[in-house]
């Protein structure tokens, strides 16, 4: 994948961990598997610009937060 991919993926997991939230929290607060969450932040999956969104939202940051 991408650097972009794999820099959202690292920066998800950094934001969900500061949180104290489990892949499976997020997952459900996303309506997701956790396997998904997984793969997000592994960098296996590509999200779309909605998903990032959502994953923001979910964790409360910032969009840049996740991309930058």
């Amino acid at each position: 994948m991408s650097n972009e991919v794999i820099k959202f993926g690292k920066n998800l997991k950094k934001e969900r961990l500061k949180k104290s939230l489990s892949q499976g929290d997020v997952a459900r607060i996303l309506g997701v598997h956790r396997t998904y969450i997984s793969g997000l932040e592994r960098g296996a999956r590509n999200p779309s610009l909605i998903t990032v969104q959502k994953v923001a939202r979910a964790l409360g940051v910032r969009v840049k937060n996740l991309i930058e």
